[in-house]
């Protein structure tokens, strides 16, 4: 099988969520997955656009899929809402011929893909496989517990996405349970943390973020581990019911699946990665001995 892909990094891992871009660049060179980066990408159009105009939801996703295409590969990327803007826009311009002619003649090339939009958790997961995954692992992290946060978009619409279930889906638990953590259940692993809503309605996304650290407490977590990069945004700067600042109400890290996978394989840089994070992980991390 293999493992070489397109890969789409998406304007989050190149700027405010650069600790993502990195370790997954890392991870994915010890686990032998070959990135191509596609040449001239542009913004996938998440949130705005698909969330005030129809077509350019569509088009910018549908650019991307254009220069993809012509890589003959499949097409990896790791942000949540990169994902769902490519699965989305690539589901419809394969089924509306009218869409696509208009896409094609405004990025001046065929968006026709006809590869698989891939998420990098569902490459691991199942191409690389959980038992090769477990060879890799060198630092005991057994005495830290986490619960998996897949949000949104890599469940929904079910009829595109990846995952297992949309309610209860189980590939990142594996994942994290491989890395050697203990997984603590939880049933807010799916719920929205109203990323969309951010400018518009505070008020909401601040009951929303704050009910999921409360039940991540409830559960036992030492730390939050997610795919999103929006996700991890929210759930690290909003943390006090009607209150937008950056104070450690909660003591929770929230940490990218790619970063717990290059702590639990040693990898350099993980400690650039996660001094990065706006709720500091290296409390929780002192319980591991190998990094104490």
């Amino acid at each position: 099988m293999s493992l070489k892909y397109a890969y789409f990094p998406g304007c989050s891992q190149v700027s405010s969520a650069e600790e993502y871009g990195l370790s997954t660049e890392a991870v994915c060179e010890s686990l032998g997955i070959e990135l191509v980066e596609l040449d001239d990408w542009n913004c996938c159009g998440a949130s705005s656009a698909h969330m005030t105009d129809e077509f350019l939801s569509a088009a910018l996703p549908g650019r991307n899929l254009a220069i993809a295409r012509e890589t003959g590969l499949d097409l990896l990327t790791v942000c949540a809402a990169c994902y769902s803007r490519l699965t989305m826009s690539n589901a419809k311009i394969k089924s509306d011929d009218a869409l696509r002619e208009r896409i094609e003649r405004a990025v001046g090339a065929d968006p026709r893909f006809e590869g698989k939009v891939r998420h990098l958790l569902d490459v691991i997961v199942n191409d690389v496989g959980i038992p090769q995954i477990k060879k890799f692992v060198k630092n005991d992290l057994s005495s830290i517990k986490a619960v998996p946060y897949y949000g949104c978009l890599l469940v929904r619409p079910r009829e595109v996405c990846f995952c297992d279930s949309a309610e209860n889906p189980t590939e990142l638990d594996l994942l994290i349970s491989a890395l050697g953590l203990e997984v603590r259940q939880w049933s807010y692993k799916t719920d929205c943390c109203g990323g969309s809503l951010s400018l518009s309605r505070n008020d909401i996304v601040q009951r929303l973020v704050n009910r999921i650290f409360e039940r991540a407490v409830e559960a036992g977590a030492d730390l939050i581990v997610t795919a999103c990069p929006m996700c991890l945004a929210n759930l690290e700067m909003r943390q006090k019911p009607g209150k937008l600042r950056f104070e450690q109400v909660f003591t929770v890290p929230v940490l990218y699946f790619t970063e717990l996978i290059g702590l639990a394989m040693g990898l350099d840089g993980w400690e650039k990665w996660l001094g990065a994070h706006l709720i500091d992980p290296f409390p929780v991390l002192k319980k591991i001995e190998a990094l104490s």
